[in-house]
């Protein structure tokens, strides 16, 4: 058995004041809230993943990425090491792709967010909040 920790690669994304959530289907923390995200791939950088995750969740398409916070935690006996970045992305609505894994994505406001929250969405949003980005709408227009 691998006892080593897992990586994940999570995008907040945030568009006038709200952050893109999902709903957890069919794995760990089933129903509760989480951003895009997913497991680092073998040789893959971080910049991949977070472009490859998030078209295939949601389909919407990564333009940049900014590091925000690293979060190592355990939940239901498995060991994750998250790494999670500000994403901006280019115009366009969330949808699911991956009907197995997610049940919608919505735009929820900073101040009234849905519950319960992932644990590394909760420490993500948390981060995102304490810094400066809060201010800033991080849509790219094209």
């Amino acid at each position: 058995m691998n006892n080593r920790p897992l990586i994940g690669v999570g995008i907040l994304v945030v568009r006038h004041g709200k952050v893109l959530l999902g709903q957890r289907k069919g794995s760990l923390a089933e129903m509760s809230f989480e951003l895009p995200g997913g497991h680092l791939e073998h040789a893959e950088s971080f910049l991949a993943c977070a472009k490859r995750e998030l078209s295939e969740e949601t389909g919407l398409v990564l333009v940049s990425l900014e590091f925000l916070c690293v979060s190592n935690f355990l939940i239901s006996g498995k060991h994750y090491v998250d790494i999670d970045f500000l994403g901006r992305v280019l115009p366009g609505e969330a949808h699911v792709n991956e009907e197995q894994k997610s049940v919608g994505w919505n735009w929820y406001d900073l101040d009234n967010l849905p519950s319960p929250l992932f644990e590394p969405a909760k420490l993500t949003i948390s981060s995102y909040i304490e810094t400066e980005f809060a201010c800033h709408d991080l849509v790219t227009e094209h």
